[in-house]
């Protein structure tokens, strides 16, 4: 009948159909018509095409135009009142520099090409750990009349602050799963505090010791911490000594010449500050001397940074090279010391 034959012939296709869902078959042919639209496979392969040139010149190229060395010996904060403190303002305006205009690498998360950098993170790190310096001397020292009175509450701040650790993100998962705070807000807060300070210290009501023993404790201090950077880079020469691409050599030499950098532009200012005290004690001379051979050993910039033996004949050895001119203004710093106890 009819009706009966017509039923059969509907569920032998419905069968048919299933049957090829099941086996692929359907997917293939819609393979095969996909193939045979131009349109379709072109936009498939310029997509392919764009997800790879992301993926393969995201990094290289955001690390290309994120780094920044800035090393620059003649960098100056803007011009400060009647009062204030060269040395103050030079390290806030470096604190600026490297949080606001060129941008915190050290705590970068992993998803941002800058994460992939090391030796502007390393500057920048090794800059902050002089500053940090700094601030314990201004605390300890300079913002005090004597070692019995009060800290400056300001200076105490920034002086804390500064010594927060430079590779916490807004997210620390070794701790808590809560945002926490970053190094570029904690840096900032020293920031302010020492714009306050410094802004006492024009309306007379915070105290700058300009005295020579305090310019004394504050070069012994400062010499010291050039003597464990000294260390650090020997144990470095005496591991990987002997080797053209060494990736922990270079981590080394750019913590120190941040801390080489920042070092120099806190005793350019306060060679400003205690100006005074600099031609009492006929220092001019001396002090010039040690702010070049801090100037050089600060602004040594070589392409790669390569570890070969001290005494090799074609490959250098540039951590002993930044190693000599830190020990010669590390040298010249403990003379300008002894000349201001005499």
């Amino acid at each position: 009948m009819p009706f009966f034959e017509d039923l059969g012939a509907h569920a032998r296709r419905g069968w048919d159909g299933l049957r090829r869902r099941c086996t692929g078959e359907g997917l293939k042919s819609g393979v095969s018509r996909l193939n045979r639209g131009p349109g379709h496979w072109r936009a498939a392969k310029w997509t392919v095409a764009a997800l790879v040139a992301v993926c393969v010149l995201y990094y290289p190229i955001g690390m290309a135009m994120t780094h920044r060395v800035d090393d620059d010996p003649d960098f100056a904060p803007p011009d400060i009142r009647d009062g204030q403190s060269l040395a103050v303002a030079t390290t806030m305006a470096l604190i600026d520099r490297e949080v606001n205009r060129h941008g915190w690498r050290a705590n970068d998360p992993f998803f941002l090409p800058s994460a992939a950098l090391d030796n502007m993170p390393n500057f920048q790190i090794g800059m902050m750990s002089a500053l940090s310096r700094f601030g314990t001397e201004l605390a300890d020292q300079l913002a005090r009349t004597r070692g019995s009175s009060q800290i400056d509450p300001d200076v105490e701040t920034a002086m804390g602050l500064m010594k927060y650790p430079a590779d916490v993100w807004i997210f620390n998962f070794s701790t808590s799963m809560l945002p926490t705070a970053s190094s570029e807000s904690q840096y900032m807060g020293a920031y302010r505090a020492l714009g306050r300070y410094n802004d006492r210290l024009a309306a007379a009501t915070a105290v700058f010791e300009r005295r020579a023993d305090n310019l004394i404790s504050t070069l012994d201090r400062v010499g010291s911490d050039l003597g464990s950077t000294s260390a650090q880079i020997d144990r470095r020469i005496q591991a990987g000594g002997g080797l053209l691409f060494d990736r922990s050599s270079d981590d080394v030499y750019y913590r120190a010449k941040g801390r080489l950098y920042g070092t120099y532009m806190i005793l350019k200012a306060l060679g400003k500050d205690f100006e005074l005290v600099i031609r009492d004690k006929q220092l001019g001379g001396a002090w010039e001397q040690m702010l070049a051979s801090f100037r050089i050993a600060a602004t040594l910039d070589p392409l790669i940074v390569a570890n070969c033996d001290p005494d090799g004949q074609v490959c250098p050895n540039h951590l002993a090279s930044q190693g000599f001119y830190l020990l010669r203004a590390r040298t010249q710093l403990q003379e300008v010391s002894n000349i201001l106890l005499k």
